[in-house]
């Protein structure tokens, strides 16, 4: 391996490893942060070992986190001998973080002053949940506890772990109803459901894109507009009309939002009657997206 590859390899793998930790921590930090600001101070209904506990809490007067500690503990190790080693290095960081961060979150004691508008804190909490967790879970680690139950529960029995995932929160939210006032389980449900959207988006941020699909008799110029204007990488497939029969070829690229504009202004201008549509794509991978873009010396007529 030459000196340049190596040193590209070692540069990689640390903006890799950065990454991971970067977000575990702060997906973590952020979890810990809203649970002592939001849900615990509003009594507001809450999914997963942090609602086990909260619920427990109330019965027996032991800390939050000292408990949520001893569930994830419990479940982590569970999940080494059922689901195996990987599962259970992806998980220990959070497991351990968690619960000492809500620890450390709780002793201040001003952090359950932002607010006691309980539909604001509901709000916030839901928004801040998904945000959280989509950090951690986008660099491929697990958030422990209730994950680690509903994968065990999925191999067991095997069935999908979406049942499993919905059956958790039912009966985590469903014990609390014991506990707690019906505008505080419909609350909880509002945290649930903005969790759930958030997360979908934070998983994928900063990672959609739009593919452009142009059917035109003039694909050659649109092509090399493209390349040259555009900067981007170009896909040209083989078609057959439906209507006449007639063998065309298509252009298809994949750009972000920001070059819209300019890619609907080339096709415009080089054939106004062309066929175009645009589709958003949540992920792309490979060369000029995850990997490496690499710049060609094209010799494109005019």
């Amino acid at each position: 391996m030459e000196w340049g590859d190596f040193m590209s390899k070692v540069k990689k793998n640390f903006k890799s490893y950065f990454e991971t930790t970067f977000c575990i921590l702060l997906g973590n930090a952020l979890l810990a942060f809203l649970v002592a600001a939001f849900i615990i101070p509003n009594d507001i209904v809450m999914g997963g070992t942090t609602g086990i506990a909260i619920v427990v809490g109330k019965f027996f007067n032991i800390d939050t986190a000292l408990m949520v500690f001893v569930l994830n503990t419990v479940l982590l190790f569970i999940g080494l001998f059922v689901i195996g080693k990987k599962l259970f290095f992806t998980s220990v960081a959070s497991t351990l973080l968690y619960p000492a961060m809500l620890a450390l979150m709780q002793k201040n004691p001003n952090i359950d002053n932002f607010t006691k508008d309980t539909l604001l804190a509901s709000l916030f909490a839901g928004v801040l949940m998904g945000l959280s967790l989509g950090l951690v879970m986008r660099v491929g680690s697990s958030t422990g506890g209730m994950d680690i139950a509903t994968l065990v529960f999925a191999k067991i029995f095997h069935r999908p772990v979406a049942i499993f995932v919905y059956l958790s929160d039912i009966i985590v939210v469903g014990a609390q109803a014991v506990v707690n006032t019906p505008e505080q389980i419909m609350l909880g449900i509002v945290v649930l459901v903005l969790e759930t959207i958030v997360l979908d988006k934070a998983m994928v941020y900063g990672q959609t894109q739009n593919q452009v699909y142009v059917v035109s008799a003039k694909h050659e110029e649109i092509r090399r507009r493209f390349l040259t204007e555009l900067e981007a990488g170009v896909t040209m497939s083989y078609i057959q009309t439906g209507c006449f029969g007639d063998e065309e070829k298509a252009v298809m690229c994949v750009i972000p939002t920001r070059k819209l504009y300019a890619a609907h202004e080339i096709i415009h201008d080089v054939d106004p009657e062309a066929f175009v549509t645009i589709t958003k794509i949540k992920e792309v991978s490979g060369r000029g997206f995850t990997a490496e873009r690499r710049f060609a010396n094209l010799d494109i007529e005019e």
